[in-house]
This record gives C-alpha cells, sequence and structure tokens, in this order.
C-alpha cells in the first residue's frame, strides 16, 4: 500500500452498519464537509470543510452529535491546530429563507470548501448529494460515523453554531437558546408564541410562519 493510501485508510472509522468505505482518490487534499443547523427555526446553516493532516492525527473523531459539549470543543481545538485545512462558513437565515433550506446548505458548503488554504482536490460530503461545487467528490451516508475528515467538519460546524446560538441567548434569554440551539422543541416554542418571531428567525419555516400571520 502507497503512502497516500495508508493516509487514506487512516483516516477511515469503522461504522458496522455500513461496507467499508470506497474513496476514488489517492492524495492528501482530501477535504470532509459537513453542515449543523438544517432543522432550526432560527440562524444560519453552519458549513465546515477540513483537511486532516496524516502526521498529525486526532483521536476520536466521530459524528459530533455522538460526542459531549466539552469533548467537541477539546477535539475542535486540536483540529484548528493540526489540521493541513479548514474553514467554516455559513448561509444567514435570510438565505434559507430566499433559496430554501436545502440550497442555502449547499451554498454554506461551497463557502466552506472555497475557504480552504490550501484547496482541496477531492470532496467527502457527508449526506446524499454533492453541494454543486466544481471539485470532484462522492457524498457518503453517515459519513461523519465514516471517515475522519467528515467527522471534523460536523464538530467545528457543530460548535460554531452552538456558539451562535449562546450569543443569541445572552440577547434573547427568555428563548432558551442556549439549551435546545434554535430546534423546534416544546421550550422555543412556547417562546415563540409568547415573544413572537426574533429578525434571526426563518420566516419561510412553517412554526414561525404561523407565529408571523397572528401579528
Amino acid at each position: 500500500m502507497e503512502n497516500n493510501d495508508m493516509a487514506i485508510e487512516h483516516w477511515l472509522i469503522d461504522h458496522k452498519d455500513f461496507p467499508t468505505l470506497e474513496i476514488a482518490y489517492s492524495g492528501e487534499r482530501l477535504a470532509g464537509v459537513d453542515e449543523v443547523g438544517r432543522g432550526p427555526l432560527i440562524g444560519s446553516v453552519v458549513a465546515a470543510a477540513v483537511i486532516l493532516d496524516p502526521a498529525q492525527p486526532i483521536e476520536g473523531l466521530t459524528d459530533s452529535k455522538k460526542l459531549t459539549a466539552r469533548k467537541r470543543e477539546t477535539l475542535d481545538s486540536q483540529i484548528r491546530e493540526r489540521a493541513l485545512a479548514f474553514a467554516v462558513a455559513e448561509a444567514s437565515a435570510a438565505e434559507v429563507d430566499a433559496l430554501n433550506i436545502y440550497h442555502a446548505t449547499h451554498l454554506a458548503m461551497r463557502r466552506a470548501i472555497d475557504g480552504l488554504t490550501p484547496a482541496a482536490e477531492y470532496l467527502l460530503v457527508d449526506g446524499n448529494k454533492l453541494p454543486g461545487h466544481r471539485l470532484p467528490g462522492q457524498a457518503v451516508v453517515k459519513g461523519d460515523s465514516r471517515h475522519c475528515a467528515i467527522a471534523a467538519a460536523s464538530i467545528l460546524a457543530k460548535v460554531a453554531r452552538d456558539a451562535q446560538m449562546v450569543t443569541l441567548d445572552m440577547r434573547y434569554p427568555e428563548y432558551g437558546f442556549a439549551r435546545h440551539k434554535g430546534y423546534p422543541t416544546k421550550e422555543h416554542l412556547a417562546a415563540l408564541a409568547a415573544h413572537g418571531p426574533l429578525p434571526d428567525h426563518r420566516r419561510s419555516f412553517a412554526p414561525v410562519q404561523r407565529q408571523l400571520a397572528l401579528l
């Protein structure tokens, strides 16, 4: 096995529910891409792209949802210190409303990919669709549990978006954003009904639309 192949194999995560991931690329500038924030009623959708460094392995990379907040923050720091390249980007709530969440998510991913220095040569994107970037790549279902570069991207995106929600919580503590992170929980829906939508709420999402109709 060549050195580059060994580097790629090093970043595979053993996932018992899926066959071994076959990657049609053998270089070192492979970027994992993932997003966080498709489901919330408020704020940006955030994407990240990461090119890991085979010479600086990071232990414990996996789907960000499987990690505690403290572990995510520790890994976030390690990724930023050790990766060959990383970038975090977003599409705003206004762009979500204008484009729809699907297209806004892909816009955020393309922005993250374009932010990488050095640039990526190949993409591994979490999900079942590529984001329409000019670079070659492949979509990987459950990719954040199957490849460390995608897992690293999921961690950066999750930490960044959670930080945005904490900041929003400090401005509007009555909504509870630090706890539910903008997802449509009972707490969030009750606050939305009691206090109305904020400028950062996604007006194209049904629960927000319903409250706007009552104003």
